[in-house]
């Protein structure tokens, strides 16, 4: 099984300061050839795609993924080696985002092309990158935030850590991560 990680809190907003790095899992999957989104947080998500078909550039959303539920994204073989991803947590106001910008809309969407969005009357939202290692099919695995803070390291307890000593937010988790951590907007 193929997995990556993907660790970002960049663009989380509206009150979730205090989290640590939001995950996003991929790993193929040996059952039907689809594209699938697990949510695996307690919160409501919506969901935005983009990826490169014969055409060009399309974007689509917005899929209604409640929590700790599954959804098809799209049926068959993947077209696609890389597709990517937007999410905005519906219960908490943050959201899932990368540095690959694409088209979206506020409303049920399907736009071809990636540029001039803002012109073209449409939302211009940083995509997460997704790659699926030319697999017939693949999972994407949405995973909560890590709530709890890491524990200083330096000196004993009971005295003050100098700065700088504990992990910045971001920072992937012991078992490692396959992508470096982006720092959360300031």
């Amino acid at each position: 099984m193929k997995a990556a990680s993907f660790w970002s809190t960049e663009g989380i907003r509206g009150g979730l300061a205090g989290i640590g790095a939001a995950a996003l899992l991929s790993c193929a999957t040996p059952a039907s050839a689809d594209l699938r989104l697990c949510n695996n947080t307690d919160s409501r998500v919506g969901i935005a795609l983009g990826y490169r078909d014969a055409s060009g550039w399309v974007t689509e959303g917005w899929w209604n993924v409640k929590a700790r539920g599954c959804e098809t994204l799209k049926s068959g073989d993947l077209v696609a080696k890389f597709y990517y991803l937007y999410a905005v947590d519906y219960d908490h106001g943050g959201e899932w985002n990368g540095k690959s910008f694409m088209c979206t809309s506020e409303r049920e969407f399907t736009i071809r092309g990636v540029e001039d969005c803002l012109a073209r009357g449409y939302d211009r939202s940083g995509f997460v990158e997704i790659d699926t290692g030319e697999q017939k099919s693949w999972t994407i695995q949405l995973a909560e935030p890590d709530r709890t803070p890491p524990a200083p390291a330096g000196p004993a307890a009971g005295s003050a850590a100098p700065a700088g000593s504990a992990p910045a937010a971001g920072s992937p988790s012991p078992a490692g991560s396959a992508t470096p951590a982006v720092p959360p907007k300031g």
